[in-house]
């Protein structure tokens, strides 16, 4: 009477394979077992629990869009400040404004991870190496050239700017094609500030600023300079975005589709012309006065 062959729980006839055959299925197995439970375990990622507070910052120097709290100053306060606590209520989380340094630490602070969010960023394709940018914007601004009062400079177009020593803050953007006409062309110099770079302008040491009509106008109201003027037409219209930084641990596609239909609905209200209006009085109430 001839044996059965011996029954085997990992697959019909396993038990009659030659030894070196059985090993390799029983490996293939494994491995697979092992790519399934990898694909589940990273199928079901989820946000930090502490992604329920968001860090949000952006350009300290840029009421009455953004400014540091007097009360406190390691705070954002300002009217892109207001539109991140509506965002905050629509989502269901919390987003402390926070103060990082200047602009330029602001961006590095997001290349890092450090920060999760930027509270107003125009687009340029360096910046998408490092950050998401949400759609819609959340406001259209003007970039324009500041002069003094005895300037003679006639600008008309970009061209009229040639030969001329320009001033900005370091890290500024004034759109993808103006900054590639600026690098080419133009002489303009970088500095840590906003104040610093007025009085550059003042003590002739540059022949004209570049840098956004409102802010600008806030700034130098508050410093009760007269001697100081916008030219037209503007340099460049740019629209001013909210993003997420790559590196922020927070950043999942569930979060992102939060973010977007937060804003659009935010979109619909348009609040910041409103929340404009009210920082802009806050803005030379209560902000100190820079030196």
């Amino acid at each position: 009477m001839t044996d059965r062959p011996t029954s085997s729980p990992l697959a019909p006839g396993h038990a009659l394979l030659p030894w070196r055959q059985r090993f390799s299925l029983t490996l293939l197995r494994l491995l697979g077992g092992l790519v399934l439970l990898h694909g589940a375990c990273s199928g079901a990622r989820a946000e930090p629990a502490s992604c329920k507070t968001l860090v949000a910052s952006g350009n300290p120097q840029y009421p009455p869009y953004l400014w540091r709290d007097p009360a406190d100053e390691g705070r954002l306060v300002g009217a892109n400040a207001d539109l991140m606590q509506r965002l905050a209520q629509e989502l269901g989380v919390t987003i402390e404004m926070r103060y990082v340094g200047p602009w330029g630490r602001v961006q590095e602070e997001a290349k890092a991870g450090r920060i999760d969010l930027i509270a107003g960023a125009f687009w340029t394709q360096a910046r998408t190496e490092y950050m998401d940018y949400f759609s819609p914007a959340f406001h259209q601004t003007r970039s324009v050239i500041w002069v003094t009062a005895k300037s003679r400079l006639a600008y008309r177009q970009w061209s009229d700017l040639v030969g001329q020593q320009g001033v900005t803050v370091i890290n500024n953007s004034f759109g993808e094609a103006f900054d590639r006409y600026a690098k080419q062309s133009l002489k303009i110099t970088q500095v840590a500030s906003l104040e610093q770079a007025i009085q550059m302008l003042q003590r002739g040491r540059a022949d004209y600023l570049i840098y956004e009509d409102s802010p600008g106008q806030a700034f130098l109201a508050k410093l009760d300079i007269q001697g100081v003027r916008m030219l037209t037409p503007a340099v460049a219209n740019e629209a001013l975005h909210l993003t997420l930084a790559h590196k922020s641990p927070c950043n999942t596609g569930e979060l992102r589709g939060r973010i977007a239909r937060a804003l659009h609905k935010l979109a619909g209200a348009n609040p910041l012309p409103e929340l404009l209006d009210k920082n802009i009085q806050l803005w030379r109430l209560h902000s100190p006065s820079v030196k």
